[in-house]
């Protein structure tokens, strides 16, 4: 793991850089929070953000043969462990607010923002959570259509579950995410209602043997770490939280602690993604301190599910299997002139940000400069560099929910040279990698990876 940062450092370091944001010019868009929610980011507002590298062009003369999917669900609702937190918040702030007109100094109760006084939660009393909501539905049937246009002629084959395969885990948002993007991808090609639907199978894996997309649950060496690793994170954490706190107390005049201001933070992404508030929990925070706690999730997805070690990823190497095996058989299948709708054309996951992000780091995105020699070597990578500081670790970019990666499997009709295709040879094939609906380059392999 990297050395952590000692916290007098980190303390004067985070009071230097709010410093010198908030002073630096505006960035070239007007900034909007709902970019910077790590992990809770919408997936149409994350769409477009990635700053990766673009992979090469693909000849007009190739064609899709397999696509493979390995999708997060949805937006969802709060689970349940977070809207009783939401229901403790509501009750602290009231005490804080009782607390200040207690208080000596009657001219500080105009400082209190107007919303905080008699709020509660709008998940208040609810006592299940975690669903997918509306927003996620739609995020999963306009992906589904997009692909479907994207790759023409990949699913012209009439519906069967043995040649396009969708599968989920069996925690109900991921598999309601399956059914929503088998929904869009088969619009159309049935008779029920007027959207002229039909039915299809989504698979499961029991939770205690589903080692492909619920890895992070069966593997103790992981499950041990996490559970190491999770006390320092706080400990990494807490010099942002510090600075953030003060500097709410004394805006506010309000007895905030960082629990609180972690809570508050929690809403301000709950508000912000799934209703399109902005103006409440988030606007508490100024734009340097949207960064820092923006940092402090992103610091925690990139230790404990992402390059922060290499068990992180190394345990999703029987999903990277299970790819690599479908995409093998496809070819084969080409080989031996199989007829359409006998093989497989599609195999399409939908699990969680617990696997989509180290599927991610498997496949060696958004590293830094040379860590792509580091994790060769299995060496602890450096963490996210701390803002203003630039990084290509974002969970907005990385793992926004509904994020993907697909591999899609081109057959060329000769071998590819220098992005040419020579006709005398026979086929070639080469797998285009996109994240996020963006075709990107793999770090260490070639322009075009061919069988």
């Amino acid at each position: 793991m990297a050395p952590s940062t000692s916290l007098p450092f980190l303390l004067l370091l985070g009071a230097l850089l709010a410093v010198a944001l908030l002073s630096s010019a505006a960035e070239p868009e007007a900034f909007d929070v709902r970019r910077h929610l790590s992990t809770v980011t919408r997936y149409d507002v994350a769409r477009g953000s990635n700053s990766m590298v673009s992979a090469p062009s693909i000849s007009d003369q190739c064609r899709v043969i397999h696509l493979n999917l390995v999708a997060r669900h949805g937006t969802r609702a709060p689970t349940k462990k977070r809207i009783k937190e939401l229901d403790r918040l509501a009750v602290r702030l009231g005490a804080l607010v009782n607390e200040a007109k207690q208080g000596p100094d009657s001219d500080s109760l105009k400082k209190i923002p107007s919303w905080i006084e008699g709020w509660e939660s709008r998940w208040k009393g609810r006592v299940k959570g975690g669903e997918l909501v509306s927003e996620g539905e739609e995020e999963l049937f306009n992906f589904a259509n997009r692909v479907k246009e994207r790759f023409q002629g990949l699913f012209d084959e009439e519906y069967h579950p043995d040649v396009y395969s969708i599968r989920a885990t069996q925690v109900p948002r991921a598999s309601a995410s399956a059914v929503a993007f088998g929904l869009g991808l088969l619009s159309g090609k049935g008779k029920l209602g007027e959207g002229k639907n039909r039915a299809f199978s989504v698979l499961s894996e029991s939770r205690a043997s589903d080692i492909c997309l619920r890895f992070f649950d069966s593997c103790q060496t992981y499950k041990d770490y996490r559970k190491r690793k999770e006390p320092d994170v706080e400990k990494q954490k807490e010099p942002i939280l510090e600075i953030v706190t003060s500097a709410l107390v004394n805006r506010y005049h309000l007895n905030f602690t960082k629990q609180d201001v972690s809570s508050l933070w929690f809403l301000c992404k709950q508000e912000a993604s799934l209703l399109n508030i902005t103006n409440q929990a988030c606007q508490l925070f100024n734009e340097a301190e949207v960064y820092f706690m923006e940092w402090t999730d992103d610091l925690e997805g990139f230790v404990l599910k992402g390059y922060g070690e290499s068990i992180n990823y190394k345990m999703g190497l029987p999903l990277l299997k299970d790819v690599v095996q479908s995409m093998e058989e496809a070819i084969i299948a080409k080989e031996e002139n199989h007829p359409d709708g006998t093989y497989e054309k599609a195999r399409l996951r939908f699990a969680h940000a617990e696997t989509v992000v180290p599927f991610t780091c498997l496949l060696g995105l958004f590293l830094e400069g040379s860590d792509f020699e580091k994790i060769q070597r299995e060496e602890p990578l450096d963490l996210p560099p701390v803002p203003p500081q630039t990084r290509n670790w974002k969970g907005s970019v990385v793992a926004p929910f509904a994020s993907n990666n697909m591999l899609v499997l081109y057959q060329c009709p000769g071998k590819i040279n220098g992005g040419k295709v020579s006709q005398d040879q026979n086929s070639s094939y080469f797998v285009q990698v996109l994240h996020n609906e963006a075709p990107v380059s793999m770090p260490g392999s070639p322009q075009v990876s061919t069988h």
